[in-house]
């Protein structure tokens, strides 16, 4: 049985493009972030359909796709460098292009999802005795593009 090839912490990465106005496809990790968790989700419609033949029979319950949500959260302490980018970014309330990477992708894989995205939350926590922690959710402003490694 062959092992599975897994992917390494610093092999994805979690990028935010620095200014759109003064250098448009510049991005920049979001340094901090320690922990990103990427959740896709595919938002279904259900329709019942009977037997025609025989309508007493349980009736099947058939699905579509409606739409799909992809979101980033990610957890880690507060850095300096990132502050006036995330600070700046919440309190506007515009979209910034986000991009996650797979640095590590085989030709032909998914190496980026990446597309205009909210900063939908921001949560800064101190604990005596401890660094100061920020949590923030992204949620990307429809499908993001999927680029697949040349």
């Amino acid at each position: 049985m062959a092992k599975a090839v897994t992917e390494k912490y610093e092999e994805m990465i979690l990028d935010v493009e620095v200014d759109p106005v003064g250098a448009p496809g510049v991005y920049t990790p979001l340094c901090g972030m320690t922990d990103v968790t990427i959740t896709r989700t595919a938002n279904v419609d259900e329709t019942e359909v009977p037997d025609c033949d025989d309508e007493s029979l349980p009736v099947s319950i058939e699905v579509a796709v409606r739409s799909i949500t992809v979101t980033v959260d990610a957890t880690g302490v507060w850095a300096r460098s990132s502050n006036k980018t995330l600070v700046d970014w919440f309190y506007s309330g515009a979209t910034k292009n986000i991009r996650v990477r797979n640095t590590a992708a085989a030709s032909g894989d998914p190496e980026t999802e990446s597309g205009p995205a909210l900063l939908t939350s921001q949560i800064d926590t101190r604990t005596k005795g401890q660094k100061v922690t920020r949590e923030i959710s992204l949620r990307f402003d429809g499908v993001p593009t999927v680029t697949n490694k040349a």
